[in-house]
């Protein structure tokens, strides 16, 4: 499975971008129609305010690769929390290397 780091947020029960948040490891299927993270399966969605759906509670997420610039959400400044397996790969991209998992090949 092919493994991105991504910033993941719940959109599901917040207000725009209010929800939670993290910068996180997320492997993807073959197709990149199903995500994996923090337990949960997530299937691509055109939803209201996400692009994934959990398949198990239907809550749906926004997924996208972080940016340097740390404006991740897409409406307000909500810091994401940085899992810990990420933090050195992530922190490694906000100092200018490449975004791990989205190289170009």
């Amino acid at each position: 499975m092919p493994r991105r780091l991504m910033y993941v947020q719940l959109k599901s029960g917040h207000d725009t971008d209010r929800g939670p948040s993290w910068i996180a490891w997320v492997e993807f299927t073959r197709t990149w129609a199903t995500a994996r993270v923090h337990g949960r399966t997530l299937r691509r969605w055109n939803g209201v305010a996400g692009n994934f759906i959990d398949v198990d509670t239907d809550e749906e997420f926004w997924l996208s690769g972080p940016k340097r610039d740390r404006s991740d959400g897409r409406y307000g400044p909500g810091q994401p929390t940085v899992d810990e397996d990420a933090r050195e790969a992530y922190e490694e991209f906000l100092a200018g290397g490449p975004l791990p998992g989205h190289e170009r090949r």
